[in-house]
């Protein structure tokens, strides 16, 4: 009988230990990898590598060249951008938005960033100037920065503290005239809509955005340009959740393959 007994009690430890093993093994299944296997963590996320790039609404065109061309370099990466107006993605950037990349369009609103401590070593990358943007037919006939000064001709300028209109004062400023626009815009893309969409008889904008919108607008140069050129500076940003990919995107935006697109896109060289 006690011979029984002790077979029932040897049974039961067996099966408390089989039991506590398989326990085990299932919680060890918590998303742990093998130290120095180089195997991702089972459960761990193993979508593609991303960047976030936030650049001044007239780089649109050719960052999103650029971008493809970093995914087609980088297979399984994905470039994702927020385009729009310099001075609101610093204000962003400086609030806390996760971002891998800041190009600006001009150095003032790139100093919001790194004077925040969020961006060092900014490099300036391409210049921009300046154009008369009218609607292909040019019901105005604009043909001067003196002609924007008259009350019946309809113009739009981006708002001073974005980069264009900034540089919009200081053209006029340099002509010595004076403009009374019919709307302020937060970034050029915006101004040059309403050129496009003839709302407007003309406005200030890129030599850039007028070159991405050949066909439904054409531009007009004026001697007062030259002294409003824009510098544009690129940076990695010093939290950068993908900071390897950012520096890669940024050498590519500074590579002779980057400046080759820019310069095709109407920008200048710094």
């Amino acid at each position: 009988m006690v011979l029984k007994r002790l077979s029932l009690v040897a049974v039961l430890a067996s099966v408390v230990s089989v039991t506590a093993v398989s326990l085990t093994a299932c919680g060890s299944s918590s998303g742990t990898a093998d130290p120095g296997s180089g195997a991702p963590a089972s459960g761990a996320a193993a979508g593609a590598s991303s960047v976030t790039v936030f650049a001044a609404a007239s780089l649109t065109e050719s960052f999103t060249e650029l971008g493809r061309r970093f995914e087609s370099a980088h297979p399984g990466t994905k470039v994702t951008f927020n385009f729009g107006s310099s001075a609101t993605l610093a204000q962003q950037i400086t609030q806390g938005a996760p971002a891998d990349v800041f190009a600006a369009a001009s150095p003032a609103t790139m100093n919001t960033v790194t004077d925040a401590g969020l961006a060092a070593s900014p490099t300036v990358f391409v210049k921009n100037t300046l154009q008369i943007a009218v609607p292909a037919d040019n019901p105005a006939k604009v043909e001067s920065l003196k002609d924007l000064t008259d009350p019946k001709v309809k113009v739009a300028l981006c708002a001073e503290q974005v980069p264009c209109g900034a540089a919009a004062i200081k053209a006029l400023d340099a002509a010595g005239l004076k403009v009374t626009p019919v709307t302020l815009e937060q970034d050029v893309k915006a101004t040059l809509t309403k050129v496009e969409l003839g709302e407007v008889d003309a406005a200030l904008v890129y030599r850039t955005d007028v070159i991405a919108a050949a066909g439904k607008v054409k531009g007009i140069d004026f001697p007062e340009a030259a002294q409003a050129v824009n510098d544009y500076p690129v940076a990695v940003l010093t939290k950068a959740p993908a900071l390897d990919l950012a520096k890669g995107f940024v050498d590519l935006v500074l590579s002779p393959q980057g400046a080759d697109v820019l310069t095709k896109a109407g920008f200048q060289a710094p």
